[in-house]
């Protein structure tokens, strides 16, 4: 095995030569037999250990075993102590997940701050048909049944193509000790339940599972390849970026053979879930919205809007503009005042006014259901909402919408249309420039 092990390594890690790496060891057969392997392979590693504070003896005998293996190959050891059941009632998750994220995060940061190149955890061909079973319970999508990746980012698993069986006979030929963890025993989670009960069967019908498992892991990852790069098409082809929204067009998307997997792999990786919702959303009618935790999608007219999730802050903020300024900066980007010494047209991105026909304090914030204003051109009042709505602006667009105002009085719909109260009437003027910079003109300062 361990010649396998090296073949292994050289074939698919080969980025590792001469790289510092942190290996996460439990005090288990798995994790011990790959410090065992890393060590016969005379790689830089060190050893990172989580005690979560969960079996009381048996955790502390755990952390004391590892550092003494540490110490028997001449390794640093890394111990956490986590609180993990406080933790998991604070976060109302559970245990498992909590363990899960805490052992991550710790990785990912002490490989930062101590400077490791990579992390190695020692999960294996059992480990992964365990998790193929379960997500395939959960109803998951091809991503959960190609299992756990061998490489993701700087996390590495270089035992996956080994058994549960084959690490077990190697430890027992090497006279490799470990610790056993009494919870792995318990029919209490999902995974047990499946290592200890129903695989054991499944092997029974099989003797060659665990092979014909990676056969069918593979030809799903064939497949799974085969939709990323497809998927790099039909966003060429479906979206279009504006700003920071992106726009899905609905007709293309329903010109193909399945719309429903089109609009999962265009939206999976923005939080999504409620798959049939959003099929829905295809024939709905203006204005219906779906969200994710991070993320809305809007149907406006033929198109798919997403954008991320807007905050209250963000809605509520004002400007207060109390007297004459070069610049103000708020949540578009910049307003800009100005003397002029003569009048031009006023357009989208700037207006001229009359100085003396405002007073400050101006203000600077979005606009409001019950806001009207004069447009620029026209006789008469209309309503801000009643304009939004003639000029089919979006539910995300209106969300952009900013006033500037004296006295409550708009005096532009910034990036839109002036109010005619404060036109520019005759040539002695005191005349006053507004220049509108949204965020994506500003210039960058040099360093």
């Amino acid at each position: 095995m361990r010649t396998r092990f090296k073949e292994h390594l050289s074939q698919r890690f080969p980025f590792i030569k001469g790289k510092r790496i942190l290996l996460a060891i439990s005090g288990g057969m798995d994790s011990v037999v790959l410090g065992d392997l890393c060590q016969n392979s005379e790689l830089d590693f060190a050893l990172a250990h989580c005690n979560f504070s969960l079996r009381e003896k048996e955790s502390d005998e755990d952390e004391i075993f590892v550092r003494n293996l540490g110490e028997k190959w001449g390794k640093t050891v890394f111990v956490k102590k986590f609180d993990t059941q406080k933790i998991a009632a604070e976060i109302k998750c559970s245990i498992q997940v909590t363990a899960r994220e805490l052992r991550y995060e710790w990785f990912e940061m002490l490989a930062e701050q101590s400077n490791f190149d990579y992390i190695f955890t020692a999960h294996q061909t059992d480990d992964n048909l365990e998790t193929f079973l379960i997500n395939t319970l959960r109803g998951t999508g091809l991503e959960g049944l190609t299992g756990i990746p061998e490489i993701n980012g700087k996390i590495l698993r270089p035992l996956l193509p080994f058994s549960r069986k084959e690490i077990e006979f190697y430890a027992k030929l090497h006279k490799i000790s470990w610790r056993e963890d009494s919870s792995n025993a318990s029919s209490k989670y999902l995974r047990n339940k499946m290592r200890h009960q129903v695989i054991p069967i499944l092997k029974k019908e099989n003797p060659d599972l665990l092979e014909s498992f990676k056969k069918t892991q593979d030809h799903l990852q064939d497949s799974s390849d085969l939709l990323i790069e497809y998927q790099s098409v039909l966003l060429r082809e479906i979206v279009e970026e504006k700003g920071e929204v992106l726009e899905f067009n609905i007709q293309k998307i329903q010109e193909k053979l399945n719309p429903k997997a089109v609009l999962y792999y265009l939206l999976k990786d923005f939080g999504f879930t409620a798959w049939e919702d959003i099929h829905t959303l295809l024939t709905s009618q203006t204005g219906k919205i779906i969200f994710s935790p991070s993320h809305r999608l809007l149907k406006n007219r033929g198109m798919l809007v997403l954008s991320k999730n807007s905050s209250e802050e963000s809605e509520n903020k004002e400007v207060v503009i109390q007297e004459f300024n070069s610049e103000i900066h708020f949540e578009l980007g910049q307003l800009l005042f100005e003397s002029a010494q003569k009048y031009q047209k006023s357009g989208k991105d700037q207006i001229y006014v009359d100085k003396n026909s405002i007073n400050f304090p101006l203000k600077l914030r979005k606009w409001k259901e019950s806001d009207y204003f004069y447009p620029f051109g026209m006789d008469g009042k209309k309503k801000l909402s009643n304009y939004l709505k003639d000029e089919k602006f979006s539910l995300f667009d209106k969300e952009k919408i900013w006033v500037l105002t004296s006295e409550e009085k708009i005096v532009w719909i910034v990036g839109q249309r002036a109010d005619e109260r404060f036109r520019i009437n005759s040539e002695n003027s005191n005349i006053l420039r507004i220049l509108f910079l949204p965020k994506s003109r500003i210039p960058v300062p040099l360093i």
